[in-house]
């Protein structure tokens, strides 16, 4: 059996001390992960493909995304999926985000 799990709230989620982005998982089964990533304005998102297809839902913050060469703004309420191995990332990050991120099968790491 799964035990309660919690959804970082965007107010308590804050970017690591050097203000760069941070990923903390909440939920690890074989199927699925989900997290929050934290990017603060002005962050460098320096991620690369993902082995995993992957769910993205922007809880606050503004920016934009780009993935598979089409590039949309980002901000709360906005969903984005992104396939396994597909080329991805926040930029012009203007104010600091929360993202709760969905990995399914569960996250293994950079792909």
């Amino acid at each position: 059996m799964i035990g309660f799990v919690e959804i970082i709230d965007a107010g308590r989620f804050a970017p690591a001390a050097d203000g760069t982005a941070r990923y903390a998982e909440q939920l690890r089964v074989p199927a699925l992960s989900v997290g929050t990533y934290s990017l603060p304005a002005g962050a460098v998102d320096d991620q690369s493909p993902h082995a995993e297809d992957e769910v993205y839902h922007v809880v606050s913050g503004r920016g934009s995304f780009t993935s598979g060469g089409r590039t949309a703004e980002a901000g709360p309420g906005t969903t984005f999926f992104v396939p396994a191995g597909e080329d991805h990332r926040f930029h012009d990050v203007t104010a600091d985000m929360t993202v709760l991120v969905f990995f399914a099968p569960a996250y293994s790491g950079r792909g």
